[in-house]
């Protein structure tokens, strides 16, 4: 009985609002504002000022906030320790991972996972954006390129290769650039940002590029480079297929970049089997990907 709202008043003030809580805790607005109602009666002391537009918590509020966090931390610890030492994948799995990336390769492997583990239950939620793993109930991110999570436990999966291709017409009709600086006279096909990043003599190189099309999805580039329209700098596991066929064809590859694929999550004396596993489980799949394509493209099997 004491226990009671608890959790869903926590949820309220790390997400800010009963709305934000309700999705994190996978339960209606409406359940999460009745706990928090009877918590407040039960301590007959006000936790939360509610307004239409936004929640504020009361000074009250702030201080049994303090306490609880601590509380409900162990509590999850002690959840953890005793599945850790049953050493069986089970629970709720909550992860995140970008786009495509998550598409074409994560989602492939957690499907294939959650069927040698059937008492594991997964939510995917795939999202270019960098995700507060911690502030949003994450139990695992991945995530790709450089990395510079030092609040996070950190797990290298494998790695990727960035490609600099055009399709045999584009080259046909505009030649191959053989030199970083012959950049500017191409048609680049622009992400995000408009740099692309190389390895020159073991160095990071990056180089400004420019061109009549810029557009922030992967596939889309991809397409334009098919296409004909210019050269693209993209992941392997965008071109890997391409490339193979033909259809596209790798220039300035002495320049070429490699940078990690990434396991994150929070820091925790005990990490649940259900995370402990699956990440092995990413990295031996990654790696058997990356050892059975030549290009290291990875392609999942």
């Amino acid at each position: 009985m004491q226990w009671e709202g608890i959790v869903e008043f926590v949820a309220v003030v790390e997400a800010q609002s009963f709305t934000g809580a309700a999705q994190r805790l996978g339960l209606s607005v409406a359940q999460v504002s009745r706990q928090v109602s009877a918590l407040e009666q039960r301590l007959a002391t006000r936790l939360l000022y509610r307004t239409t537009r936004r929640v504020s918590v009361t000074e009250a509020g702030q201080l049994y906030y303090r306490h609880c966090r601590p509380l409900l931390d162990g509590l999850q610890e002690a959840e953890q320790a005793l599945s850790y030492s049953q050493d069986k994948p089970a629970g709720h799995l909550r992860l995140t991972a970008p786009v495509y990336y998550g598409e074409t390769v994560v989602a492939p492997l957690l499907h294939r996972y959650l069927l040698d583990f059937p008492a594991v239950t997964a939510e995917l939620n795939l999202d270019n954006r960098k995700i507060d793993l911690v502030a949003d109930g994450y139990d695992l991110g991945i995530r790709l390129g450089p990395m510079d999570e030092s609040s996070l436990m950190v797990k290298r999966l494998g790695s990727r290769t960035h490609y600099v291709c055009a399709s045999p017409d584009y080259l046909e009709r505009h030649g191959e650039p053989h030199t970083l600086a012959e950049l500017s006279q191409h048609q680049c096909l622009v992400g995000t940002i408009a740099v692309w990043r190389f390895s020159e003599g073991g160095a990071l190189r990056e180089i400004h590029v420019g061109g009549r099309l810029r557009c922030n999805s992967g596939a889309a580039l991809l397409d334009a480079a098919l296409n004909g329209l210019g050269l693209v700098q993209l992941p392997d596991y965008y071109v890997a297929d391409a490339l193979e066929s033909g259809r596209l064809t790798g220039v300035l590859t002495a320049y070429t970049l490699q940078d990690g694929i990434w396991a994150t999550y929070p820091r925790s004396r005990y990490i649940p089997p259900k995370v402990s596993r699956l990440v092995d489980y990413l990295e031996r799949a990654m790696t058997l990907m990356q050892k059975s394509t030549p290009s290291g493209c990875p392609v999942v099997p």
